[in-house]
């Protein structure tokens, strides 16, 4: 029996229409980092295993897909070892971790922060700082697919690495807001700060629990304020600690008016007041750029991400509920891990399926990134296809993009192809207009037909498209 094709869950294909639309996305995006004077990299879709271990926190670690090493990958694995995972289950976990290490040496990228620190250190002497990178690449996690949420997935990265100056924060605002203008997407841009969130734990006297703070904290939006207590609970922090944090996480109001009670809250820590300084900061430099989109304080971002240090940057749709669609945040060592310490970075990634899907399910994609062709010729015969050939050049010298339709089947059949490939523009030069050095000039989108002249059409053309 044949076996069905299938792909993994959490991934997809892609025809040509979702593809068309995604490359409107990835070409938006694109221009603008350009614009900034941002330049292009690429990393290898897997790295070397320990190369991300231990980057991304526990969970992020368990997302990590690995990949089996080649040729007999269980050599390397002991009969003592596979004897205590049978005897004894409850220590699976521990030794799971354990033999992933023995038969698997490569992993695919979970992100492309990491493989960029990988790169910037290997590659420092062949770039100049302060050095400002894009990259537009899928990324892989072994994640449990749902809605919004994907297997494997495109980020658009850029980053900034060599400078501690937070105009770039600024500017990378300034990105965010152009990429979502220009895409015609409302957005909220939420900002916090990993050191605030260190001086909120240590100011509840919770600086040994800071992990576990801002792990569950990070997950406020999606399980509520009880849940976020429960789990906080769980994780050994005291009621009396819980109470202190309360109050500040779930404050209403204007960015000053937040940052405000911090100040009071945080006063004897000297970690949170550097955080706010940095914030107060940033907030005056975005003013001078006029976004459109709103920038909001929010105490309870954290995104859980082990490598940040300051600015926390998470971007929400307006227009429907999905995850984060953008996010990033500033990084003081990352590639310290690497063995080049002190360098300060900072950067952001936009999730370009779900920018995708926000497009989709309001029906914003523009009419000229779900087409392909932009003009058809119909197919009367050979006679006629010796004269359509050279128009079509012409009409491709323009930057129009052109097909002549390969076989001389019957015209209802020609244009329902270009009906449903969305070919805005159908050229008929049957024997008559071949006669005359006219062409009949169809508007699929109105019917309305017009006969321009041979030596005008790629004008004509030009003027329709």
């Amino acid at each position: 029996m044949n076996q069905k094709p299938s792909i993994p869950k959490g991934t997809r294909d892609f025809g040509p229409l979702p593809m068309m639309r995604r490359n409107y996305i990835f070409n938006t995006i694109r221009s603008v980092f350009q614009l900034y004077g941002y330049l292009p990299i690429e990393t290898p879709a897997m790295e070397n295993l320990d190369t991300l271990m231990g980057k991304y926190g526990d969970e992020g670690d368990k997302l990590v897909f690995k990949i089996l090493n080649s040729g007999d990958f269980a050599s390397g694995i002991g009969e003592e070892q596979l004897q205590k995972l049978v005897e004894h289950p409850e220590s699976s976990p521990l030794i799971s971790r354990v033999l992933a290490s023995r038969i698997s040496e490569k992993a695919l990228r979970y992100d492309l922060t990491v493989p960029f620190a990988r790169f910037v250190t290997q590659h420092r002497d062949e770039i100049v700082f302060p050095f400002k990178r894009f990259q537009i690449q899928p990324v892989w996690r072994a994640d449990r697919p749902q809605k919004g949420r994907y297997r494997e997935f495109y980020q658009c990265d850029v980053d900034v690495i060599g400078s501690d100056s937070l105009l770039n924060e600024a500017e990378l605002f300034k990105i965010i807001d152009e990429v979502f203008c220009k895409l015609g997407l409302r957005v909220i841009i939420k900002i916090n700060n990993r050191k605030i969130l260190a001086g909120l734990a240590e100011a509840s006297g919770l600086a040994a629990n800071v992990t576990d703070f801002t792990v569950t904290l990070d997950k406020l939006d999606k399980i509520g304020i009880d849940q976020v207590k429960k789990e906080w609970v769980s994780r050994g922090i005291s009621d009396e600690s819980i109470e202190k944090l309360t109050p500040i996480i779930s404050k209403a109001g204007s960015n000053n008016e937040k940052i405000t009670g911090l100040k009071d809250f945080l006063h004897a820590s000297a970690i949170g007041l550097k955080g706010i300084q940095e914030l107060e900061t940033l907030f005056n430099l975005i003013q001078k750029f006029k976004l459109t989109a709103p920038v909001e304080l929010d105490l309870t971002l954290a995104r859980g991400l082990n490598y940040y240090t300051g600015a926390i940057i998470e971007v929400k749709s307006l227009d429907i509920q999905i995850g984060s669609i953008c996010g990033g945040g500033r990084y003081d060592d990352l590639t310290g891990i690497f063995g080049m310490p002190g360098v300060s970075g900072v950067g952001i990634s936009f999730g370009a399926d779900r920018v995708y899907d926000v497009l989709d399910q309001i029906n914003a994609f523009p009419a000229f990134a779900q087409t392909g062709t932009q003009v058809l010729f119909l197919n009367f015969g050979l006679d006629e296809v010796a004269v359509c050939q050279p128009l079509a050049d012409s009409i491709r010298a323009n930057g129009v993009r052109c097909e002549l339709y390969p076989d001389p089947v019957k015209i209802k059949k020609q244009l329902q192809y270009a009906d449903q490939n969305h070919i805005p523009v159908v050229v008929m030069i049957g024997e008559t207009e071949r006669n005359i050095s006219k062409a009949l000039v169809k508007i699929m989108s109105t019917g309305e037909q017009k006969n321009v002249d041979f030596s005008e059409l790629a004008t004509e053309i030009l003027k329709i498209i």
